[in-house]
Order: C-alpha cells, then structure tokens, then sequence
C-alpha cells in the first residue's frame, strides 16, 4: 500500500513538472536535431528556402529560451526540474549546433580550439550541477551565464545565415554583393566565436569559484 502510494506521489511530481513552459524547454533539443538534419543534404540536391527555414527554425528554439522562462513566471510555474532542464536544454542547443557547423566546414579549422574550450567549459559546469542535484540543490543560471547563452546563439544565428546566404542568397541578390554579405557574416560569426569563448571560460570560472563546495562536501 506505501508503495503504492509512493509510486502514485512520484507520478503527480512528474506530471506536474511536465507544465507548458517545461515542454518549451524540452521541445529545443528535438527543435536542435530538426535544425541539423536540414543543413546536412548536399546543397545541390536541397529544395529551395532550406537552409533559410533551417535559419527561422534554430531563431525560434533560441526565442524559446527567453519564453519559457517568461510564461514560468507569469503563469507561477517555475520549478527546480524547469531551471535545471533550461540550463541543460541550452548546452546541448549550443553544443550540438557547434559541432554541426565544426563538421559541416561552416566554422575554420582553428575555431576547432575555441570549441573544445566553450565543450570543456559545459561538461565541467554541467558535472557540477549534476552533483549539486544530488545533494538536494538546484544551481540556477547566473546572470553572466544568461548573456554568455545569448551570444553563444546570436553566434551559431551569423554562421547559419551565412550558411543561408551561400545558397539562398542569389535568389535576391547580385553574385558579388551575396558574397560580400557571405564574407561579413564570416568575420562576424568569427569575432562573436571569440568573444563567446571568452564569457563562457569566464562565466565558467565565477560557477567553480562560487560552487566548487559541492564537490568537496560529502
């Protein structure tokens, strides 16, 4: 009979997290996989406007990350599984977008550095949450860590509209100004890589120095 009871107290919990503004969370890492299966068929073979919905299709998971978090709120649903799953739905986002455009040639060679560095960051970050989890803590998102998320996707935004571009572009532009519009969205992706590499190991190194007592604690 208790364990009945138990395993009907442990259905209501999961039913209860499982709210709107949740399922918006969760729904970035299908979002993610859609995203990278229309940037992957040779561009030849693609139907027109691919690549562009590819585009719209990773803006909209990206808005989702403000809008979950909005409707939360607004709606009195904030719940520890809800901050803990938007942190971990935006690292796999991110990453898995990353290393899509790393495979795809959209990013140079020598960003493949910066890459691991913003993976080593996550997986650390993330090992820590996991831990804090375990003794009954959830690890909301810092402030920095919020603004290191939105140029990490303003990031992948400027490689995948060049990726757009290279295709789609012609249909509205002349040869030579799509290919400066490609070459600006290069050099932009690029500085913003940098400058997201750069909050990320910082905003990397604030987490291990304010919350480094979970893992020693027992």
């Amino acid at each position: 009979m208790f364990e009945l009871q138990y395993e009907d107290e442990k259905s209501n919990a999961y039913f209860r997290s499982m709210n709107f503004p949740n399922l918006l969370t969760l729904s970035r890492i299908p979002l993610m996989l859609i995203v990278i299966g229309m940037l992957y068929p040779d561009p030849s073979q693609m139907w027109p406007g691919v690549r562009t919905g590819a585009l719209l299709l990773f803006l909209f998971a990206a808005l989702t990350d403000w809008l979950d978090g909005w409707l939360a709120r607004k709606f009195g649903q904030v719940s520890e599984f809800g901050k803990f799953m938007d942190a971990l739905a935006d690292k796999v986002l991110t990453m898995g977008m990353f290393v899509s455009l790393l495979a795809l040639g959209a990013l140079e060679k020598w960003t493949l550095f910066l890459i691991l560095l913003v993976l080593s960051r996550e997986f650390l970050i993330t090992g820590l949450r996991l831990v804090a989890a375990a003794k009954g803590k959830t690890l909301a998102a810092e402030k920095i860590g919020k603004v290191k998320t939105v140029v990490q996707l303003l990031c992948i935004s400027l490689f995948l509209a060049q990726l757009a571009l290279e295709v789609d572009g012609t249909r509205i532009l002349s040869p030579e100004s799509n290919n400066y519009a490609v070459e600006i969205l290069r050099w932009a992706g690029q500085l913003t890589l940098i400058f997201a590499t750069v909050l990320t190991v910082f905003s990397g190194i604030i987490y291990l120095v304010k919350y480094w007592k979970y893992f020693l604690d027992d």
